[in-house]
């Protein structure tokens, strides 16, 4: 089995407070930042793309500040969007699925729960609605009858040392990535912990569809992973300062997550 090298490719970030990122947080915590990705998974036979961000409107609308189009920071490590064949899209808020018509040649990879979660009963609420970009989920319904996505029911290996697995909590689909790569099973874990401090305390972020599949995937993220260090957050700032850039001009724009973090 051929290793995978993985890349995290920053687009946006916004200042947060801690009780924005955690339940039952103290209020007299300091700020606390966050980072948005997309995820770069190359191999020698295939590679994957994971998620696919939003775009300067989104970005002007939530306040959000927007470094780069995420397909910029990508074709800065030499892939460019209108030829990836195989994206990712770990749950449909408005950060992971925007931006998903940049990709033409794209089969994208959807749960089954999660399609169904956002056409179904529970956007007739404005707190679970509020996460997703109703212009995002028609597009990707328009895909559906373009035959361009393919869902899946639970764990799906797409390739060899490539496997998806569905965790819910967040959203009702969210699913996270697992990955063989040079140093072990890496997981991308997308918002099944937006932050280190999220898994590693027990303490989920405030925004969940289900409080107990949220708690449930912290201990699914480390059966998966070689280790706590291969699991990689979602959102997290520590995630650009733990793992190296690519090359020197990339610095703060891509990591390379399939090498050793600085602080193992």
């Amino acid at each position: 089995m051929e290793p995978f090298e993985v890349y995290a490719v920053r687009y946006a970030r916004v200042d947060r407070r801690p009780q924005e990122n955690f339940i039952a947080a103290d209020p007299h915590d300091g700020p606390m930042s966050m980072d948005y990705f997309v995820w770069a998974v190359v191999g020698p036979q295939r590679s994957f793309i994971v998620d696919t961000g939003f775009n300067q409107v989104a970005a002007t609308r939530r306040r959000r500040e927007f470094l780069r189009c995420p397909t910029d920071g990508l074709s800065r490590l030499g892939i460019e969007a209108k030829g990836v064949a195989d994206v990712v899209i770990t749950h449909m808020h408005y950060d992971h699925v925007g931006n998903h018509d940049l990709f033409p040649q794209a089969t994208f990879h959807l749960q089954d729960r999660e399609m169904a979660f956002v056409t179904g009963r529970h956007m007739c609420h404005d707190y679970f609605r509020g996460g997703f970009d109703v212009d995002n989920v028609t597009g990707m319904v328009r895909e559906v009858f373009r035959g361009r996505v393919q869902f899946h029911d639970g764990a799906a290996e797409l390739a060899p040392g490539f496997s998806l697995h569905w965790v819910g909590g967040h959203t009702a689909g969210l699913q996270v990535a697992r990955v063989w790569t040079r140093r072990g099973w890496l997981v991308l874990a997308s918002d099944a912990s937006h932050y280190y401090a999220n898994m590693e305390q027990g303490r989920p972020f405030p925004f969940v569809y289900h409080l107990g599949d949220t708690l449930e995937a912290f201990g699914a993220l480390r059966r998966l992973a070689a280790s706590p260090r291969h699991i990689i957050p979602g959102h997290d700032p520590l995630v650009m300062a733990r793992y190296p850039a690519p090359k020197p001009e990339l610095q703060g724009i891509v990591a390379r997550l399939d090498v050793e973090p600085k602080d193992a």
